[in-house]
């Protein structure tokens, strides 16, 4: 029989899986009693937080996750598969667009910040003319603007100056947590405290706990659940035995083992969702070797995806593009570079590295207990590339010191290709592919090539609609097929576990959540 390396690679990595999970008696571990009126809700957090409660500062998931609670949007955007543009009002009534450089915002009426400042206009021109700055870390806007304040319950966007269309903002409206002008003014206030106009509002920090309680002001009325225990756990199998025995109500990020177990036990429900998370294999294009495209669609050329959605199971959803199908301007990219091994040695061979001979030892890094499965596939992917002579060294650490070596500096980011995903509460495309692949942002691939800056920002400039979904489609997705500066793996599928008790929560497609018409009983 014809021996077949990538079932073996699969069916090693799947063993591997068993091995290395405990054996779980769930009957052991529930507890039939922990359920109380007016409970506190404990959720449990795959990442790890800041310490910096500024929204602009960081583009940490988990962070964004938190914000989801306290701060509010002017719109939210549902992102369901089937109406993926579709945007709900919140602290807008409605949005206009007035011109090609003013998006005109009406604000709702009696809603007030956390401090009991009442929101206004100010707080949509502080928010945006703020967090819009170039040397902000939060890279979610298309570029600088100013905020006209016709009343105080009207703004408009005004992008002129900044040379860009205003509708760009139509999609981020759902995205962009809005601060309190006050706050704004003083920086120290507001790294140090989150304020905002969200159900919950920031009463401390307890280790890596944060606690949040019901805001008696909420414009929509107050929460029936009178708080939110928001706790960093790095482990899923943590997670999970947490709300088995009742110490948790919620948990987010599970593996097909875990549903397996939770599903065994009875009394908790769960929630999965195709996402607007991608994963990536990201390739350190500002340094030598993968400053060479050729390499990078090389080693793409190494990868069978197929085995990875193996073991990933119902983790993951198989993507044919550099933006999830929840996004506007999904396609499946007829160019996406595909398993190819005698095409991975062609361009091996012509970048001067027959068979990877005279390449140097390449770090992968992943991290280990935040997004499923990425030891198992990471030990796969590095055992492709390797059979087809890329020296690669796997370096699995755990979250935080992953999170630290994550971007983009100069002389290049640590390693040479690094694990991560990217999910952004907007259907808006340029969060991922200006954020990553613009020379004017590089996050981290750290790619400077002028053919992707010039089709990006003819993407970016394009006002109709249909006519911008056709540059996506057409022009930036083959050219990122043919640049490759990172390879898209698949689309997350985001789980959420919680006990039978818990009702109408939402949880959208990028994990944030919204709890203001939740109970827990």
């Amino acid at each position: 029989m014809e021996f077949n390396r990538r079932a073996f690679l699969k069916s090693s990595a799947l063993a591997g899986v068993a091995v290395g999970l405990p054996v779980l008696n769930t009957a052991f571990f529930v507890n039939p009693a922990h359920a109380a009126d007016g409970k506190v809700l404990n959720f449990m957090s795959a990442e790890n937080l800041t310490g910096n409660w500024d929204p602009s500062s960081h583009t940490t998931l988990a962070q964004i996750n938190l914000e989801s609670f306290v701060f509010g949007y002017l719109t939210r955007a549902p992102m369901r598969p089937d109406n993926p543009d579709e945007l709900v009002m919140e602290l807008a009534t409605e949005m206009k667009l007035i011109d090609e450089h003013t998006l005109e915002f009406k604000l709702r009426e009696g809603v007030t910040f956390h401090d009991g400042k009442p929101f206004t206009a100010e707080d949509v021109k502080a928010t945006f003319e703020y967090a819009s700055q170039p040397d902000r870390p939060a890279a979610w806007y298309p570029g600088t603007c100013e905020v006209e304040v016709v009343s105080d319950h009207v703004a408009r966007i005004k992008t002129d100056k900044g040379g860009y269309p205003a509708s760009l903002f139509w999609f981020l409206s759902a995205f962009l947590p809005i601060m309190s002008a006050k706050d704004v003014a003083d920086p120290k206030t507001l790294s140090a405290r989150p304020n905002g106009t969200g159900a919950f509002k920031f009463v401390r920090q307890d280790g890596n706990t944060t606690v949040l309680e019901a805001f008696d002001g909420f414009y929509l009325g107050k929460p029936a659940i009178p708080g939110i225990n928001f706790n960093f756990v790095g482990d899923a199998t943590t997670r999970t035995l947490a709300l088995l025995n009742g110490e948790a109500d919620l948990i987010e990020r599970l593996e097909a083992e875990q549903v397996q177990s939770i599903e065994e036990a009875g009394g908790f429900k769960l929630n999965k969702a195709v996402s607007v998370e991608n994963k990536y294999l990201w390739f350190r294009c500002s340094k030598a070797p993968f400053n060479d495209p050729r390499l990078r669609k090389a080693a793409a050329h190494a990868i069978d995806r197929t085995v990875l959605l193996d073991i990933l199971g119902v983790s993951g959803h198989a993507s044919k593009a550099w933006i999830s199908p929840v996004k506007f301007g999904y396609v499946d990219t007829p160019n996406y570079p595909e398993f190819n091994p005698e095409e991975c040695q062609r361009l091996l061979a012509e970048a001067g590295f027959p068979k990877g001979e005279g390449l140097p030892e390449l770090e992968y890094i992943t991290s280990v207990g935040f997004y499923p499965k990425t030891k198992e596939y990471g030990e796969v992917i590095a055992a492709m590339l390797q059979e087809q002579g890329f020296p690669v060294k796997l370096n699995v650490m755990e979250v935080a010191a992953w999170n630290e070596r994550l971007y983009d500096r100069p002389g290049g980011g640590p390693g040479h290709m690094i694990d991560c995903g990217w999910s952004t509460g907007s259907p808006e495309p340029d969060l991922v592919l200006r954020t990553h692949f613009h020379s004017s942002s590089k996050r981290i691939c750290g790619i400077e090539d002028k053919d992707l800056d010039a089709v990006l920002d003819k993407e970016r400039n394009t006002l109709d609609p249909a006519e911008r979904k056709a540059v996506i489609q057409n022009e930036v997705m083959p050219m990122l097929a043919e640049k490759v500066p990172s390879l898209s793996l698949f689309t997350s599928v985001f789980i959420h576990a919680m006990r039978n008790g818990l009702d109408g929560m939402y949880f959208y497609p990028n994990g944030m959540m919204d709890a203001n018409k939740a109970t827990l009983a």
